[in-house]
């Protein structure tokens, strides 16, 4: 794993993100990767969806009934 050193930070920011972290239970250290994975891998389903590009039409994308598979069980 990396690290990542942040400098020149005001103190009342250090002194924020330490209070949020103690009221969320973990280190100042894990807040700080919760909110970085926050901002740059968002999670909300509904805004990953609405980023997937509009491509091609909605029969390109049906199921083919017409092949019927093999299973083995």
């Amino acid at each position: 794993m990396a690290q990542l050193i942040v400098r020149d930070l005001d103190d009342d920011l250090v002194k924020l993100l330490k209070q949020r972290a103690a009221s969320r239970g973990h280190s100042a250290e894990e807040e700080h990767r919760q909110i970085l994975r926050a901002a740059l891998r968002p999670g909300d389903l509904a805004q990953l969806l609405a980023a997937i590009p509009n491509v091609g039409e909605d029969e390109d994308f049906a199921r083919r009934v017409d092949l019927p598979r093999q299973v083995d069980l």
